[in-house]
């Protein structure tokens, strides 16, 4: 006997991938033409509804995108803080002229929402993973900023976790859906650069961003209210800490306790797009090898299986912008950066975009953003898939490692640990404060 199919909406359709930890079936979308509905609306079946979990000024480019596509719906906020579930609430109303966007201080609270597709996590590096991982058992597709992981550890349960669960994951290296980067990426990867030698990241400035992070503390102040900002929460699976306001305003990068440091900060925005260069987002570098003090200048120099080399280095750029990458082959280079502008070798010329584009592009957010979403409906990985942003991260945290230590190290990506080094090894995890884990 033949069973009626029934509709299955992309809602029930997470839901049952998340129980079954796999994609089973494509979600069924009704057409505007069987609804009747005027040309060029976007029924509400089509909509991918969103909230927002830690949405800080970062946060906010995010939904300021999510709030621009019809195809796409801002429902709800999550936040430790009353002050930003006022602003979220108020800017995604006034945008949808109503008052429905809803408010929480608690991530389960959202989470529990089954008409929510997918999450934005903007909260501090500490929570990236766990939330991640939390989003991800509830059945929600994730758009999570970087850096996305504080360990090795965080790293490889990161991308288990979306895989096992089968949603879709969107590291927010938005600088490899921008057009410049894209084009210096696939000069690489077309052979135009010859066979590949090495690949330069910006690790930011040391003088700024120091690569080694901090133990110490700011000093404690008077905890506010619950209501007004719950700081346990704030701190979630970090050690416990005095409360200082000066950590929720935003300056809890450069602390040990929250952030992993200049080499990772930077390295997922750079060495991300060298990974891709390389065609490495299923390994890391093998080699790591520090050299300078915790300021400028500084440099890790690494090096792949395939015989490629990664410098991590934090000056003599070119002045092309922030987010530098150079990337070397036996027959050119090409350098480019947050400007947009693309330098290239003498021979290589000729493959630039016309003078009419000014040599430049314009990095946007929408592009990375319309990736998602068109990922989100065609259940297909992202470009900043879970995979590539866990390795980029390891290889991350291992230059950190060596340049904490201070001397060489040997990395196996099979094995997923350090060669021969029992100190480096034990680098790979930080203890999460109870009750939060990576399971």
């Amino acid at each position: 006997m033949i069973e009626r199919a029934e509709a299955v909406t992309r809602r029930q359709f997470a839901r049952t991938a998340a129980q079954a930890g796999a994609l089973a079936a494509a979600p069924m979308i009704v057409p505007s033409s069987v609804l009747g509905r005027r040309a060029g609306a976007v029924p509400p079946s089509d909509q991918i509804l969103f909230g927002g979990i830690g949405i800080g000024n970062r946060g906010m480019s995010s939904v300021a995108c999510i709030l621009s596509y019809k195809d796409a719906r801002f429902r709800a906020v999550a936040d430790v803080r009353n002050e930003r579930r006022e602003l979220i609430k108020s800017t995604v109303d006034k945008r949808y002229q109503n008052s429905d966007c809803a408010m929480y201080s608690s991530h389960e609270e959202l989470l529990a929402r089954e008409d929510i597709d997918g999450v934005v996590i903007a909260t501090g590096d500490r929570w990236h993973t766990p939330m991640s991982i939390i989003a991800a058992k509830a059945g929600k597709h994730i758009y999570c900023e970087k850096p996305c992981s504080m360990t090795i550890q965080e790293s490889q349960a990161l991308a288990e976790a979306v895989r096992r669960y089968g949603v879709v994951y969107q590291a927010g290296c938005q600088r490899r859906n921008g057009k410049n980067f894209v084009f210096a990426m696939e000069l690489a990867r077309g052979g135009k650069l010859g066979k590949l030698q090495t690949l330069h990241c910006n690790a930011g400035t040391g003088t700024t961003w120091p690569p080694i992070t901090t133990h110490d503390w700011l000093p404690a102040e008077p905890e506010p209210a619950k209501e007004v900002v719950d700081w346990d929460r704030w701190l979630g699976p970090s050690p416990w800490r005095p409360y200082n306001p000066a950590y929720v305003q935003g300056r809890w990068r450069g602390y040990f306790d929250f952030h992993g440091g200049g080499i990772l900060e930077w390295g997922s925005h750079t060495a991300d797009l060298c990974q891709y260069a390389n065609d490495a987002d299923d390994t890391e570098p093998v080699e790591y090898e520090p050299k300078g003090e915790n300021t400028t200048p500084y440099f890790i120099y690494c090096r792949y299986a395939n015989g490629v080399k990664l410098v991590h280095r934090d000056s003599g750029w070119l002045g092309l912008g922030t987010c530098s990458v150079r990337f070397e082959g036996d027959n050119g280079w090409v350098e480019t950066g947050d400007t947009g502008k693309i330098e290239v070798s003498e021979n290589l010329k000729s493959e630039l975009p016309p003078p009419e584009q000014g040599n430049a592009f314009n990095l946007t957010l929408h592009y990375h953003w319309r990736d998602f979403i068109e990922c989100i409906k065609t259940r297909s990985r992202p470009r900043s898939h879970a995979t590539a942003a866990a390795n980029t991260h390891i290889g991350c945290h291992a230059a950190y490692i060596a340049y904490l230590l201070g001397r060489r190290l040997t990395w196996d990506p099979a094995k997923q640990e350090f060669v021969g080094d029992a100190e480096a090894n034990r680098m790979r995890s930080r203890e999460l404060r109870p009750p939060w884990r990576l399971v």
